[in-house]
């Protein structure tokens, strides 16, 4: 089947097994559809638009069908004809309550599967234990628990964490292990978690489609290995080769606190971290194998821990960040350094000015700018490493570009108040260093709303520092 095929009326073939999969520009669904294609089913993806396909390298071989998922009659013409549905959508996107519409669409998915005769539903949940739960797990829930009792029989399997590039659990804990060589934790990474590699996932996914009829149920599916979420930090450092991780727990950082630090410290945004993090107040270990005794295991065998993240990791480089750091740190320092040498609040040019009273005290300088220049240096290197790795190479240098030229002005700003006693040059070069620092927060925008409103601190101060020369040159005018 080609790019010939992309219709807006769905095709049929006879004799042969037709699925749909929705979510198949997703990391998961875009992992299954050519397992499915491998083993022989004629594949159908409902997309909003086909542009999203492009660079797949299996988009010239599955049919095609343009539409939403929350329209129903979007819903009817893509599952028409069809034998097994794999629904693979989720809202979990920082954009408003993902509970309810989950639940709705979720709800419209099932009676679209109904109306047109589909024979299997196989939705990928989450694993969890009994009793209360996250809002993110217990939505998983839900929408497994819609189709366990919608008319068309439903395969629901419950997956921990999956081990794979483009998994937003793993790029979390990827992110977090390659950023933070000590860290302090809530108590509840201490918790069980049996994660499973994404290959495994596929098989599993795929090999549903040939469960006996009738089966509507729940498959808990796992690796090999039950770790707790620091011993995977530990283990993902042991297995691409980074340094030892030291870790402690404390039982004050709630999920909410901790979603936001991670938002701040990953490039998961904000939306995603806080269910995501939530989540780990559970554990999430398998309480049955059944699939595994229906389907067998992959063919390879289960994926351990370490070969998981070893594949995960292929295609990327887990030592960028420390590069990184270390540059944008070795640069933030020198400037600190520069600027420390350059200063001299203990001259008699100084101590003779004429001050406003609403400057903050000597004490506070030193505390202030030492905690922006490694707000700087951390944000700076977090958010060109997240460029860089998105393919936006030529944004990633202008931001390191602009970074450079900020701790140059930072630098020429001191120079010229407390060594040349220029007190207006200073002010004007300060409202440079304003304008370049708000700059600089505009430049690291795309990478996350934390990672900007950071360096709007750094900015505001620098906004303050400006203000403070101009008056203290409109003071001493002839000084």
């Amino acid at each position: 089947m080609t790019a010939a095929h992309i219709a807006t009326e769905p095709t049929t073939t006879k004799g042969v097994r037709r699925v749909l999969v929705t979510g198949a520009t997703g990391y998961v669904g875009g992992a299954l559809v050519p397992e499915l294609l491998g083993r022989g089913f004629a594949v159908r993806v409902l997309t909003r638009s086909r542009r999203g396909l492009e660079g797949r390298t299996w988009a010239q071989d599955v049919e095609v069908v343009e539409g939403d998922a929350t329209r129903q009659q979007d819903l009817r013409r893509a599952l028409a004809g069809t034998e097994v549905a794999y629904y693979l959508l989720h809202s979990m996107d920082g954009k408003g309550d993902f509970v309810s519409r989950d639940r709705a669409l979720a709800a419209a998915f099932a009676k679209a599967a109904e109306s047109q005769g589909t024979q299997r539903i196989v939705y990928l949940g989450g694993l969890h234990p009994e009793g209360e739960l996250s809002e993110h797990l217990a939505s998983r829930v839900e929408v497994g628990r819609i189709f366990l009792d919608c008319p068309v029989p439903a395969t629901v399997l419950q997956a921990g964490v999956v081990l794979g590039d483009g998994s937003a659990s793993f790029d979390m804990l990827r992110h977090l292990t390659e950023r933070l060589p000590a860290v302090v934790a809530p108590k509840w990474l201490r918790n069980r978690i049996q994660p499973i590699a994404i290959d495994d996932v596929v098989h599993y996914l795929a090999a549903s489609a040939d469960l006996p009829a009738g089966s509507n149920r729940t498959f808990d599916v796992g690796g090999p290995d039950v770790l707790t979420y620091a011993q995977m930090m530990k283990g993902y450092a042991r297995a691409v080769g980074l340094g030892r991780r030291w870790i402690a727990t404390v039982p004050v950082l709630t999920p909410r606190l901790a979603g936001l630090w991670v938002a701040v410290v990953t490039p998961i945004s904000a939306g995603i971290a806080r269910p995501l993090v939530g989540s780990l107040v559970h554990e999430a270990v398998c309480r049955e194998e059944d699939l595994l005794e229906l389907t067998g295991p992959p063919p390879a065998g289960r994926t351990g821990f370490e070969a998981a993240v070893r594949t995960a990791v292929a295609e990327v480089d887990p030592r960028r960040w420390r590069r990184t750091v270390a540059r944008t740190a070795g640069a933030a320092g020198a400037a600190a350094l520069a600027g420390s040498v350059l200063t001299d609040p203990g001259s008699r040019w100084y101590r003779g000015l004429d001050l406003p009273s609403w400057q903050p005290s000597a004490s506070v300088f030193p505390v202030v700018w030492t905690a922006l220049y490694s707000d700087v240096a951390l944000v700076g290197a977090a958010a060109s490493t997240e460029l860089a790795e998105s393919g936006r190479h030529e944004d990633a240098g202008r931001l390191v570009r602009a970074l450079a030229v900020n701790l140059v002005l930072n630098v020429g700003w001191t120079g010229l108040f407390f060594r040349a006693r220029r007190p207006w040059l200073a002010a004007a070069e300060g409202a440079l260093l304003t304008l370049s620092a708000a700059d600089l927060a505009r430049r690291v925008r795309p990478t996350g709303r934390g990672k900007a409103t950071a360096l709007g601190a750094y900015a505001a101060w620098c906004g303050f520092a400006t203000v403070l020369t101009a008056a203290i040159a409109r003071r001493n005018v002839g000084r």
